[in-house]
Formats: structure tokens, sequence, C-alpha cells
């Protein structure tokens, strides 16, 4: 969020002063990005450093004013013509938690998307909600106020921006879902040998002495039982 642009656009309508900036600027954005004095003044000194705003005395109350420069204004122009850039993306905490769930002991990543998904869609119906009061407010009135357009707007794209979240945390179910559907189906089977070898009771393995009497049918016996408890094994494994 470009902070510093945002001051900028508000002292190009004339001087002003940090709270009443940090007041204009919330009520554009419906307050979705609030932000305090110090973060505005802090800002202000920053801009006054480049060169970009300027002090222009006070007003009737004792307030320090704060003026655009021309090249505020150079700067200001400049943002509004430049797209944003989004090569370089800001780190989205939702998508590094996901990323960091893989694999991460003891955490259900399934349900971890489906309690995001609870919250991402019920501030999907908050926007909406405050959607409609922001067009029946226009609506209801003759004039559109700049603040009331602007708000609107920001509301459009919050709900956007959640429904395109939703359709995300649903793909992310669905790809995981068939992620394991494959790992299952390429696990290799147990081999029969395995099997046999891990049914034979000990003292009766490959060069154990053989019990007197015992012969060739105990021997199959064995194997036998054995695969039967590999095949059971392996039922259970599927």
């Amino acid at each position: 969020m470009s902070i510093r642009h945002g001051l900028l656009a508000l002292l190009e309508h004339g001087p002003r002063y940090g709270s009443q900036l940090r007041t204009e600027f919330e009520s554009r954005t419906g307050a979705t990005w609030p932000l305090n004095v110090g973060q505005v003044y802090t800002t202000l000194g920053r801009l006054e450093r480049d060169g970009l705003v300027g002090q222009s005395g006070e007003d009737g109350a004792g307030h320090a004013l704060y003026a655009i420069t021309d090249a505020g204004r150079a700067e200001l122009r400049t943002w509004f013509e430049k797209p944003v850039d989004r090569t370089s993306p800001a780190r989205d905490e939702l998508a590094i938690k996901l990323a960091m769930a893989v694999g991460a002991p003891g955490v259900d990543i399934r349900a971890v998307i489906q309690s995001q998904r609870r919250h991402t869609v019920k501030a999907m119906q908050d926007y909406t909600r405050l959607k409609a009061q922001a067009l029946a407010a226009l609506e209801d009135t003759a004039s559109r106020e700049r603040d009331d357009v602007a708000w609107l707007l920001v509301l459009e794209q919050l709900i956007f921006q959640t429904e395109a979240e939703a359709r995300w945390l649903d793909h992310c179910e669905s790809r995981l879902i068939r992620l394991s559907a494959t790992a299952v189906a390429s696990a290799p089977a147990p081999s029969d040998t395995a099997s046999a070898s891990a049914a034979v009771e000990p003292g009766h393995g490959p060069g154990a002495p053989h019990a007197p009497g015992a012969g060739a049918g105990g021997g199959g016996e064995a194997g036998g039982s054995g695969g039967r408890r590999g095949a059971r094994a392996g039922g259970r494994g599927r």
C-alpha cells in the first residue's frame, strides 16, 4: 500500500495537516487500511526530505500545514500513469502458511484449508453486504460523493479478491486429493517373497533346524499361511 502517494493525492486538493490527512485517507478507502497519526507524520517527513511536499504555515487552530510541490505533482502523475508492478508480489501470509504446512509434522493441511475457506467466505459475505449499503447510499443522494464512489471501488476489489481466494483454496484441496491418490496408486505392492518371509515363525526360517518329522508338507503349509497373511496385509495397505 502506497501511503506516500495516497497523501500526495490528497495534498493536491490543497494544504492539509497530519490528522486531517489521516481522516481523509480513511474516508476515501472506508478505513480498510487504517493509519495512525505517527505513520502520517513520518511519511510527510520523508516527502519533505525528498522535496515532494513543503510546510505551508498554519491554520487558524495552529496546525502545521503541508502543501504539495511541483516535484510532488510530477511524482503523483507518474504514479497514476505507471502500472502497479506485479513482478515482485507482496508477501501473502496465506500462501506462505499453506506452503509451510505441506509435509509439516502433525499438521492437517486440509483442515487448515477448510478453516480458511470458512473465514474467506464470511469475509466475502460481509463485503457484499457493505457493497449493497454503499450502492443504496449512492442511489439515495442526488450527488455522487467522491468518497462514496471511492469506497465502492475498494469494496468491489475486496469482493473480487476474496472470490479468487475461495477458488484458489478449492483448487488447493483438489490438488492435494489428486496427489494423494496418485501416491497411493504408485506405491509398490509387497512381493510374495517378502510376504512369505515375514510370515515365517522364528525357528522355522531358511537354514533353521527342522523339527523331527517336518518335511516338504510342513514347509508348504507355512508358505501357504504366509501367503494368506501377506494377502490380508496387502488388502489393508490398499
